[in-house]
């Protein structure tokens, strides 16, 4: 237990350097460098990556679930086989999403009021490439390999400032700017040192039964629920906002979802301890994960709030305007960060009807913002009651699964 949580200290760390690093990154696009029509662009179109790269997600998690659960069993025939039918899975989608980029790149670049073809392909390139850099996370996630992930963390980030670096002076567009995911993935390759690490002498067993199934659907809610609450709201930027108000907005966003990022490694290290066992013991250190979280969460809403002027000056977007946006997305992101942690303690523990809840609940808020967000004024009205009110409900339905499995426990 101490390893595993030296381990994840350390990645924790290791995020928040990164996170400083894409700060960095946002700062070198920021000044000077880009428009606020090209800077808008690559903010929104960097979340619309992670809008394409929805099932990746999906599957990651449940992927990193079984990884777990298989791996602290000891029951290697089915973490190879999972692994196995992962590799052979993941070609399948390359070539499948490939074809389907090819059909939808033009209605999709329509819908969401993309300018160009150019940028389009470029988010369908960086989306293509992070299939096999979500196996890497899935995998180390599960097999609790946080200093490894930590490692491929901060050389991606290098890659990425190293890129930004050179390009964004010379190529200030929003099409180079947003290469640079891509070229930050390069850094999963690290991962292949250690392959010799995955040789277990165990013949595979396909881990798809009715299980693995079901519990894939009820990721792909809780992961589409997730994205609504953490980026869904630059994806109906991109699509009302003018040039102006999407510089503006997406730069007060920067720092906002830096509050769930920073500590989003706490998030993570509880999932994989809660899907590889619930006894009681691990119930008191799942506590212990999930308190650290909240505290960072408040810790950073703090420090944003007393900073805000200065940070905006890094990345080159001081404005009253975008001053007066810091505090209401700094609250609705403090509790998207709530939400999203009650949201993967119910998936970890399997609780099938809470983390369908979650999926919807996620739905629902996007579509409040996708009907009454048409100007940053009303949209930063509607995110921060609709997050807390969808926080109410959750912790509620939360509360009362957390009694049941204790009295249960307790007979």
């Amino acid at each position: 237990m101490k390893k595993f949580w030296r381990s994840s200290l350390i990645f924790t760390a290791a995020n928040f350097v990164v996170g400083l690093g894409n700060l960095a990154f946002q700062a070198i696009i920021g000044n000077h460098h880009l428009s606020d029509r090209e800077y808008g662009l690559v903010n929104t179109t960097n979340t619309f990556v992670g809008f394409l790269g929805l099932p990746l997600a999906i599957a990651t998690t449940a992927v990193t679930h079984y990884i777990a659960k298989f791996n602290f069993s000891g029951d290697d025939a089915r973490l190879q086989g999972l692994l196995a039918g992962c590799q052979k899975f993941l070609l399948h989608l390359t070539i499948g999403g490939s074809l389907l980029a090819a059909v939808l790149i033009k209605p999709l670049s329509d819908f969401f009021h993309f300018p160009s073809l150019g940028l389009m392909a470029v988010a369908l390139v960086c989306t293509l490439a992070g299939l096999w850099g979500g196996f890497v996370t899935a995998l180390c996630q599960g097999m609790a390999w946080f200093k490894r992930l930590a490692l491929i963390s901060m050389l991606a980030m290098i890659l990425r400032l190293g890129w930004g670096g050179l390009t964004a002076w010379k190529f200030p567009t929003a099409e180079f700017a947003v290469l640079a995911m891509g070229v930050a993935l390069l850094a999963n390759l690290v991962l292949l040192f250690w392959r010799k690490d995955l040789s277990r002498h165990a013949e595979p067993i396909s881990p798809w039964n009715h299980e693995f199934v079901l519990f894939l659907v009820v990721s792909a809610a809780c992961t589409g629920g997730g994205f609504c609450f953490m980026q869904g709201d630059w994806l109906i930027a991109q699509r009302y906002f003018s040039d102006t108000d999407k510089g503006a907005f997406t730069a007060a966003g920067v720092f906002a979802r830096a509050l769930p990022q920073t500590v989003a490694p706490l998030l993570t290290v509880l999932f994989t301890h809660r899907s590889a066992g619930q006894s009681h013991d691990s119930v008191r250190q799942q506590f212990k994960l999930l308190g650290l979280y909240s505290l960072g969460l408040a810790a950073g809403a703090i420090g944003l709030f007393v900073l805000s002027g200065f940070c905006l000056k890094v990345i080159g977007k001081d404005s009253p305007e975008t001053r007066a946006m810091i505090g209401p997305y700094a609250v609705t992101m403090v509790f998207a960060g709530l939400i999203q942690a009650l949201g993967m303690w119910a998936l970890a523990s399997r609780w099938i009807k809470i983390s369908l809840l979650y999926g919807g609940l996620g739905l629902a808020y996007w579509l409040a913002l996708l009907a009454f967000g048409r100007t940053p004024a009303e949209m930063l009205r509607v995110m921060p009651a609709t997050a807390g009110l969808t926080l109410a409900i959750l912790f509620t339905v939360w509360w009362i699964a957390m009694r049941k499995a204790r009295l249960k426990t307790e007979r």
